[in-house]
């Protein structure tokens, strides 16, 4: 069953209404109950003391004691009137008679605001009491009802109107509390069902700083990651059909360009040993290199298989900078290969050689490259922490902003004619050898840092 957060806040706010008017009308009830008893007392004392006390029983202390108590007063004796002032007139400070009259009591204890009667257009509560030990004299009390109901009034109206007016007063105030609270968990559902539904767009946050606008914060850097999800998801499906596609092309041309290479070793063999053009051989090595490519971009994510063998990297390099020298020297481009010492040229590691050399070359190439027609390119090498270090430095301008965050991803190139592939390869290459690829920008040349481990030299041999 559905219970709404307003139901939540106003259900117990009625129950305590409810006890507080409760507590309320119980606190009036004994208010008047007191003041009842009060008047009660009163007229006890009153009794009491026209009783016990010797003072003339006249009209004038009739008088005296209605102003002091407020109620009224008969005296009768009953073999005639109480006093001499009006012969054949009871000692009175009524205006008239009643009709009928409470039967008396003898004791003070038992004097209580007795019945009602009716004493022209004012109504009364009677009580009579007997007076003296013959109990000839007889006293009733006649407390106005007009009187009782302000003492009551005034004993309850405290308890009853603040009560119930301050339950009131927050009832009302939670009901409007209970509707905004409302309003703007409506509101936050409104949005979060657009954000469901694709709209990423932030929300506009309260004004008020309470929870609500933590969740509504926590919502928007929600909406945030989600939109940025989405772009990701695009961006790798794209790749993903534009890995298939490319996949399929460069299978089928690694399969052309071996038909090739077999055909023109075909022809080579069939010329019984005789001297053969030089462009042949030129041929086989640019279709072999091809052919290592295309299986390398074949290979790209997948775990290479390497075939370790111990490997003198500086050998590799120097081949490497003496293949892209002509390339370099037709490009107005100064190739740079400091070549190490001595005693660290015999230092090797264990690796692919095909797969290193492979990477040598797609380095420096990618450093021709960004150098251009004028540029220079410089190679070190050096020994740190027992791990091989080659920085390949070039004067290109580095990549841009948007493409240096993932510089070694697939497809990521910030040349015009580039496809995106080279240091991806290379980095899985340095990693499958236990190494690393990295680059910065320093001093207005940028480096890319290859670091390989050594083999020790006990297993050289």
């Amino acid at each position: 069953m559905r219970w709404s957060i307003r139901y939540q806040l106003l259900v117990p706010l009625l129950t305590l209404f409810l006890g507080v008017v409760g507590m309320a009308v119980w606190t009036a009830l004994a208010s008047a109950q007191r003041a009842r008893h009060q008047i009660e007392i009163q007229m006890h004392d009153i009794a009491t003391t026209i009783n016990t006390v010797t003072f003339p029983r006249n009209l004038q202390t009739l008088k005296l004691m209605k102003g002091l108590s407020g109620a009224d007063f008969l005296l009768l004796d009953s073999h005639g009137p109480a006093g001499p002032e009006e012969p054949g007139r009871p000692l009175m400070t009524l205006s008239a008679l009643p009709d009928s009259l409470p039967e008396p009591t003898n004791e003070v204890q038992d004097l209580h605001l007795g019945p009602r009667v009716k004493v022209g257009k004012e109504t009364f509560f009677c009580q009579g009491i007997r007076l003296g030990q013959e109990g000839t004299r007889i006293l009733y009390v006649f407390y106005p009802e007009s009187l009782w109901r302000e003492a009551l009034w005034g004993a309850i109206w405290p308890a009853l109107v603040f009560g119930t007016v301050g339950g009131l007063a927050s009832l009302i105030l939670t009901v409007l509390v209970a509707q905004r609270l409302g309003r703007r968990i409506q509101e936050m559902e409104r949005r979060t069902s657009l954000i469901a539904a694709g709209d990423f767009s932030p929300m506009p946050l309260p004004r008020r700083n309470d929870e609500l606008r933590d969740l509504g914060r926590s919502v928007n850097e929600m909406a945030q990651r989600l939109a940025q999800f989405q772009e990701t998801v695009k961006k790798s499906e794209r790749l993903r059909l534009l890995g298939q596609v490319s996949g399929g092309l460069a299978h089928q041309l690694r399969n052309g360009v071996t038909g090739a290479r077999l055909a023109v070793q075909l022809h080579v063999k069939e010329q019984n040993g005789e001297a053969t053009d030089e462009s042949l051989d030129v041929a086989l090595r640019q279709l072999a290199l091809v052919e290592m490519h295309l299986k390398r971009f074949l290979d790209l994510g997948k775990a290479a298989e390497l075939r370790r063998e111990p490997c003198h990297l500086t050998t590799l390099i120097a081949e490497t900078v003496t293949l892209l020298k002509p390339r370099c020297t037709h490009a107005g481009i100064d190739l740079r290969w400091q070549a190490p010492s001595a005693d660290e040229e015999d230092r090797v590691v264990l690796g692919d050689r095909d797969q290193l050399r492979h990477l040598l070359l797609n380095i420096m190439t990618n450093a021709i490259e960004a150098a251009g027609p004028g540029g220079w390119v410089e190679v070190r090498s050096q020994m740190a922490d027992g791990r091989w270090q080659i920085d390949t430095m070039d004067s290109g301008p580095g990549p841009t902003p948007e493409v240096a965050e993932r510089l070694f991803e697939p497809f990521v190139t910030g040349k015009p004619e580039g496809v995106g592939l080279g240091l991806a390869v290379a980095k899985q290459v340095a990693e499958a050898h236990g190494g690393s690829l990295s680059w910065r920008r320093d001093q207005g040349k940028t480096c890319f840092r290859l670091e390989l481990p050594i083999l020790k030299p006990r297993m050289v041999h």
